[in-house]
């Protein structure tokens, strides 16, 4: 029996009896469901049964009202069973359940969508990074908010020194500053909080006025100002940092650290962002137009006190000399301490060499401030000298072998033979052989006879062996002459050696002792 029959009938007949003898129901039926529609409510709807809990219902709207809905079920059940409640405890928890959503539901808050403009809002916050020999490191997160085209640092700590350099070398990387800079309520831009009004770091706001931003601060909690800087920090941990998910293995060094940060760069803002259904790359192209120019020079007030890099490529602080890496001879740094640390920052160089990786793809040009080195600090008379930033000088502070440089013709004749030849005047050089000369005139005839590899190979093995003599390299060259390739040397072992021995005295041995045993060892 269909609902709408009942009410077609009784709209037909005006009598709850005679409607009733039409759908075949019991006039009550009607009566009950008529009243329910002239009254406008649900015939579906169930009447609610009396519970136990229900004298208890004022209680726990009042605990969830005082706990801001926190308060846990069975909190609850236990303050009501010492009131008289007798019911149990899924009974409770089902009461509390359906009046905490009753609460939220009239306390929600509704967030408006962010549409940012372009050319306005770049982002940034720190996420904790990968370890490098047991140092932690940082990764410096930001973005533009219109085409979300993301930049990732890594760096060592958090100090305004390190966040004004990469600052501007995500600047730079960009290509222009933005009207705002957006960050969290970090101790490098908000010094304290009076009445909730953020008092800013002095030297961030010279940094603000230097690049012609306005630095300000988000609400904390608040996913309307930073929610894509977070994502961005998030997902650059999820690829960058190693863990078990991605199985991305350890790195070695901070310059693959940076590598690491470069390539991800690339693959983030050159994909299809799902939001623009456009690859950042493409957007920052558009949004530049909006961006203003940088200055030439970056700020540097936070960065520490400046130092020439001399000749030698190092520097002075504090009367000791601390190394650089190479190609900055000549230029300007900047030098603070941080901890047991000296930290030198300098200026990219065009050439990409020690700048950071941008993350379209190219390098900063000139101008940006990258991190050169950070040596622990010493002592007068205790220079920090760093082997790997004098590359040309392999040898560091030891005996730096001889480089033959001829003064004649002779001498370019006798070298003009290969590697073999420079290693045998070397030697020869340094073992005080007589009639050097002589025996390099002989070499170079015997090249012009026999080929100079031949003879190259043979003075290669003079060297090896010290075999200086007069007749010594033409014997060389006889024998390579007679063979091929040269053979392994023989030297004198007990495999080759001519001594026949005791085996056959262990035999004797053996012998003896058997005929002992037997008993006749007298009369043999």
């Amino acid at each position: 029996m269909e609902l709408m029959e009942i009410y077609e009938a009784y709209d037909l007949t005006g009598c709850a009896w005679s409607a009733a003898q039409l759908v075949g129901c019991d006039p009550k039926t009607v009566q009950r469901y008529v009243a329910i529609r002239a009254a406008g409510g649900n015939p579906h709807a169930g009447v609610p049964r009396v519970k136990v809990i229900d004298a208890f219902l004022a209680k726990i709207e009042e605990k969830v009202d005082r706990s801001k809905g926190k308060i846990r079920a069975d909190v609850v059940h236990k303050d009501l069973v010492t009131m008289g409640f007798s019911g149990s405890e899924r009974t409770t928890r089902r009461a509390v359940a359906d009046i905490k959503a009753a609460w939220k539901a009239g306390r929600r808050r509704v967030y408006r969508p962010w549409v940012p403009e372009p050319g306005m809002w770049l982002q940034w916050d720190w996420g904790e990074g990968p370890r490098i020999g047991e140092r932690r490191t940082q990764l410096f997160c930001c973005w533009l908010a219109w085409s979300r085209f993301r930049v990732v640092i890594p760096a060592w700590d958090q100090t305004l020194g390190t966040l004004t350099a990469c600052l501007d070398a995500a600047l730079r990387t960009l290509g222009g500053a933005p009207t705002y800079l957006l960050t969290d309520n970090a101790k490098t831009v908000t010094v304290e909080h009076i009445a909730r009004i953020p008092v800013r770091h002095p030297q961030m706001v010279e940094l603000g006025r230097h690049y012609g931003c306005v630095v300000a601060t988000c609400e904390p909690f608040d996913p309307e100002s930073k929610g894509g800087v977070e994502a961005t920090v998030k997902i650059a941990k999820a690829d960058l940092v190693p863990t078990h998910t991605n199985l991305r293995a350890g790195y070695g060094s901070f310059a693959e650290l940076e590598e690491a940060c470069a390539a991800w760069g690339e693959h983030i803002n050159g994909r299809r962002h799902r939001e623009t259904h456009r690859p950042p790359v493409e957007m920052l192209a558009e949004e530049r137009a909006r961006l203003h120019a940088l200055p030439a020079e970056p700020f540097v007030l936070a960065l520490g006190e400046e130092r020439l890099v001399r000749d030698d490529r190092t520097v002075r602080w504090g009367d000791v000399r601390y190394s650089v890496p190479p190609g900055h001879e000549g230029s300007t740094v900047w030098c603070r301490v941080h901890g047991e640390e000296l930290v030198i920052v300098g200026r990219g160089l065009g050439s990409g060499l020690g700048g950071h990786v941008a993350a379209s793809g190219g390098r900063h040009g000139r101008g940006g401030l990258k991190e050169l080195w950070r040596h622990a600090l010493s002592t007068p008379g205790r220079p920090r000298i760093v082997d790997a930033h004098y590359p040309e000088h392999g040898g560091g502070n030891g005996h730096k072998a001889p480089r033959p440089r001829p003064q004649t013709k002779a001498e370019e004749a006798f070298l003009a033979i290969g590697p073999g030849a420079e290693a045998w005047l070397i030697e020869a050089a340094a073992t005080g052989v007589p009639r050097i000369r002589a025996k390099m005139a002989r070499a170079v005839e015997l090249a012009a006879l026999l080929g100079t590899a031949r003879v190259d190979e043979a003075l290669g093995l003079a060297a090896i062996g010290g075999r200086f003599a007069e007749a010594d390299l033409a014997s060389i060259c006889d024998h390579l002459a007679r063979h091929a390739r040269v053979g392994e040397q023989a030297r004198a072992d007990e495999i080759h050696s001519a001594q026949p021995g005791t085996a056959s005295w262990a035999a004797l041995r053996t012998t003896t002792s058997t005929t002992s045993m037997t008993g006749k060892g007298d009369r043999s």
